[in-house]
């Protein structure tokens, strides 16, 4: 832990963490918020799923577009206008009756303009820290993050049950307000100008780096939808047990990130650390049960983190500081697409084999998780003893002749 808590006195870096992870924190709750809201509004949870699959869809093809923006007109106004955008439009969801396809139109809107925080921190992070520390503190970002997937859903579940959907939707509301503002306020974000990139739109996923990393990130996220759905659907959505089992599974990444996340990077690291999930997962397989879920759930985790520290490395330091944002952007998609298919065939399984079609679904994207990385080795970046800071932009500078 010492890597951690040296780097948490470097100065503001405590700051900026807990800063973004306060304004992405309704990204845990809002799924299942927006599911309990419109399934009442409109006694119908196919309503609800078509509004939550429009907001994905928002998400995944806004993200890289409005990360890409940041590069035109700044940080500071792209976070602004989509935080301000955004929850006017949660509000009219939580607020206004309207019929089902201005839900889907809506929570599109809420799609679009999600806050593109993510990007933001980690094209700053390598301006905060020097090149040791850079690393360690993706690996902090990636372990954190788990409290947004472990407390988000537990407290939007106690609110929308105990208080109402509105009342839930209202914290979601003051939280991307009150997060983004203080992570908009942070000095790091005005000190740090993103460049505007000279590329063409979508040029960075030409870089096989990039590719790799985005297709890791799809495949491991689609794993972690599949083993999510399975476990619900066994233990049922309202069971503590199911909240048992998951939490088990993200303290395994929460403690594989610390453990983990700071290690060196080879070009075998990100297949040898998705080993570790597809085994856990694979295990899962065996038996039905809570306790061996837990088991080996929570095996399957420590590989979580990890790897996604890696892609993230892998991103920074194979790109110019100027296309920076626009690639988390472009992960973040990879990210989501992975979640709404892992979602999908996962429920497709449970319809037809029961829970345990959803296990084995998590465990075969498990496994192109770890075989991608084998089979793309070479495309893989070895960043031990390298600094995996963005590359720097440079451009000629004109010459007046003495």
């Amino acid at each position: 832990m010492g890597h951690y808590s040296e780097l948490l006195k470097t100065s503001g870096v405590a700051r900026v963490v807990a800063a973004q992870l306060t304004a992405r924190f309704p990204q845990g709750m809002l799924a299942l918020v927006f599911l309990l809201h419109i399934e009442q509004r409109t006694g119908s949870y196919a309503a609800a799923g078509l509004m939550l699959a429009a907001t994905s869809v928002g998400q995944a093809t806004a993200g890289p577009l409005m990360s890409r923006m940041m590069g035109r007109v700044g940080m500071r106004t792209v976070l602004g206008t989509t935080v301000s955008v955004c929850v006017a439009a949660t509000a009219a969801i939580a607020w206004v009756p309207m019929s089902v396809p201005w839900y889907v139109v809506v929570g599109l809107l809420v799609g679009i303009t999600t806050p593109p925080v993510q990007p933001a921190v980690r094209t700053i992070y390598p301006k905060m820290v020097n090149a040791s520390q850079l690393t360690p503190l993706y690996s902090l970002d990636a372990a954190v993050q788990e409290v947004i997937w472990v407390i988000g859903p537990v407290v939007a579940a106690f609110l929308a049950t105990g208080l109402g959907t509105v009342w839930a939707l209202l914290l979601t509301m003051l939280l991307t307000v009150g997060g983004g503002a203080w992570f908009i306020s942070c000095p790091e974000l005005g000190r740090v100008r993103i460049p505007r990139s000279k590329r063409r739109f979508g040029a960075v996923l030409t870089r096989p780096p990039i590719m790799l990393a985005t297709v890791v990130g799809f495949l491991l996220i689609a794993a972690c939808a599949a083993i999510e759905a399975g476990v619900v659907s066994a233990f049922g959505h309202g069971s503590p047990v199911s909240g048992f089992v998951l939490a088990a599974f993200s303290t395994g990444s929460l403690i594989g990130g610390f453990a983990f996340g700071h290690k060196q990077i080879s070009p075998w690291s990100t297949a040898r650390r998705s080993l570790i999930i597809f085994l856990g997962m694979a295990l899962a397989t065996l038996f039905l049960n809570a306790p061996w879920l837990a088991v080996t759930l929570f095996i399957a985790g420590l590989g979580i983190a990890p790897v996604l520290t890696v892609i993230s490395a892998i991103v920074s330091s194979n790109v110019k500081f100027a296309d920076t944002a626009e690639a988390f952007g472009w992960l973040g998609t990879g990210e989501l697409i992975g979640a709404a298919l892992g979602s999908a065939t996962a429920g497709f399984l449970i319809d037809s084999e029961g829970p345990t079609g959803a296990l084995w679904a998590a465990a075969g994207f498990a496994f192109f998780t770890c075989l991608v990385p084998t089979l793309a080795r070479r495309w893989h970046p070895d960043l031990r003893g390298r600094d995996v800071s963005p590359v720097p932009d440079t451009e000629p500078i004109p010459m007046t002749p003495s």
